[in-house]
């Protein structure tokens, strides 16, 4: 193939070789596993975002070196950019969104009841199945961790429970909410990639998800039972309730912030919207129901309507700070903010920059075609698509193009096949939607361990459902169970 230079002579571009595909990759798994070893968990602070815009500039350079010209490698990266664009605000907004639902009380009270109502024994599996039913009434995993994953991750943390767990659970309950309900953008574009009804593609995937689910929810309440008994409360919950009631006044009016976004989310309102106006109701309601906690915010001022609309653009761009001289509420409330959000951006705009370059110039590609080539039966073309899934969610650090590239590049193959497109669209969505938190550098694993404050290796070993999910398609692959045909197509390996 050829293009043209700037001066309109021919510009000769060269396909890319397997070593040129492997050079980005390598270089990845060195300076990513650099990082890890040399700053641990502080690596997301800095060393990993350095280290993917240095991937980044080895793809452009091998894209350099096949014949590709400058502008084309620019595109790429804006292409990437805008294509992040809905992610970037949804994150902006649940940072201001967590600010001001703490300067409001709307965090503090769902903290509050759930210490009464929530016992630390069943605790986590009560986490995932709220999140879960929230999840499927909204269609939102993202919305459903930043609002009510916070308070839960919050609560855990008054109770003496591992935040760890919990924000393993919330992520558990909140992928399989967004999995299967028909209000969540990745499920319909997944059933519109495949090319399947939307209906169709959820009973499909329930096959999977909810015995997946069903796993999850034994595993962590055993967890919880096991846990439970030998849970150490530092603090004490009197001395909590104690603390929360004497700082706002807590009433059942606090949570019309959170009445409101669902409403809103059901009804299909764009999501950062939603959350805007969410943020936006709480600051008022907070400057009428919270007038000491403004004040006190704000170093007072005398006029209180000055206090809480400085108090507000405060807790929106830096977030809310209080000192009780409790650490844990300290903790829990001290958090929010837009710029608390920034280090999380700068993140996904080195992923999802370098996994633009890799499938723009033909990297990934010269990766997989072999491996769909050397998929002889169903089980291993199976396997073959969720391992170039979760590569994608590895290496793009993106859950979009882990879910779009996947479900192009093997739909035909799926075809040729005689295997419904319903196997591929579930799998697509096991391997690269719900696998995606458990990559620290992917935009929802950082977007996870932002909002609920718990490092993404540090939850990862509770995701039981991230990892059930994706290992029952899988399974399902192997053994021929629940997998639809379209003709009489047999299996490779039964010829």
């Amino acid at each position: 193939m050829a293009d043209e230079q700037d001066d309109g002579q021919p510009n000769s571009v060269r396909e890319p070789s397997v070593a040129d595909a492997v050079l980005p990759m390598a270089v990845l798994v060195l300076l990513v596993g650099g990082a890890l070893a040399l700053f641990g968990l502080d690596a997301l602070d800095g060393p990993i975002q350095v280290a993917l815009i240095l991937c980044a500039m080895v793809a452009a350079l091998v894209a350099l070196k096949n014949g590709h010209r400058w502008e084309e490698i620019q595109r790429a990266g804006q292409g990437a950019l805008s294509s992040i664009t809905s992610a970037m605000f949804i994150l902006l907004a649940v940072g201001a969104l967590i600010g001001v639902w703490n300067l409001s009380g709307t965090i503090p009270t769902l903290v509050y009841y759930g210490i009464q109502i929530l016992s630390p024994s069943w605790y986590y599996a009560a986490t995932a199945l709220i999140c879960g039913l929230i999840a499927l009434s909204i269609g939102s995993s993202w919305t459903t961790a930043g609002t009510i994953g916070v308070g839960l991750v919050g609560v855990a943390g008054m109770l003496g429970v591992s935040t760890a767990g919990t924000a393993g659970a919330v992520i558990c309950g909140a992928y399989l909410g967004d999995k299967l309900s028909p209000l969540s953008e990745t499920t319909v574009l997944t059933a519109q990639l495949v090319g399947v009804d939307l209906h169709r593609h959820i009973r499909r995937q329930a096959w999977t998800s909810v015995p997946a689910f069903a796993l999850a929810f034994v595993v962590l309440l055993v967890l919880g039972l096991v846990q439970g008994p030998q849970v150490h409360n530092p603090v004490g919950e009197a001395t909590e309730l104690s603390a929360l009631n004497g700082i706002y006044r807590i009433t059942p009016l606090n949570l019309l912030p959170l009445v409101l976004l669902a409403v809103l989310s059901v009804r299909k309102v764009p999501a950062s919207l939603a959350l805007a106006c969410s943020t936006l109701f709480a600051g008022l309601l907070g400057a009428l129901l919270q007038p000491s906690v403004v004040a006190d915010f704000v170093a007072g001022g005398g006029n209180p309507v000055v206090e809480s609309v400085k108090a507000v653009w405060s807790a929106m761009a830096n977030g809310f700070a209080i000192d009780t001289g409790i650490g844990e509420i300290d903790r829990l409330l001290s958090r929010g903010g837009m710029d608390g959000m920034l280090g999380t951006l700068w993140l996904i705009i080195g992923a999802v920059t370098f996994g633009a370059l890799l499938e723009e110039f033909g990297l990934i590609n010269r990766l997989v075609d072999p491996l769909i080539r050397s998929a002889g039966s169903t089980g291993r073309l199976f396997c073959t698509v969720f391992a170039c899934a979760f590569g994608l969610n590895v290496v793009a650090g993106d859950q979009y193009i882990a879910l779009v590239l996947p479900s192009r590049v093997f739909r035909l193959e799926f075809e040729r096949r005689g295997l419904a497109p319903t196997n591929l669209s579930r799998l697509a969505a096991d391997s690269g939607t719900v696998t995606s938190p458990l990559v620290p550098w992917n935009s929802c694993g950082a977007f996870m361990g932002a909002v609920l404050g718990v490092p993404t290796l540090s939850y990862l070993p509770y995701c039981v459902f991230n990892y059930a999910s994706p290992a029952l398609s899988v399974l399902y692959g192997i053994t021929g169970f629940k997998v639809e045909r379209t003709g009489a197509v047999p299996d490779p390996e039964q010829r």
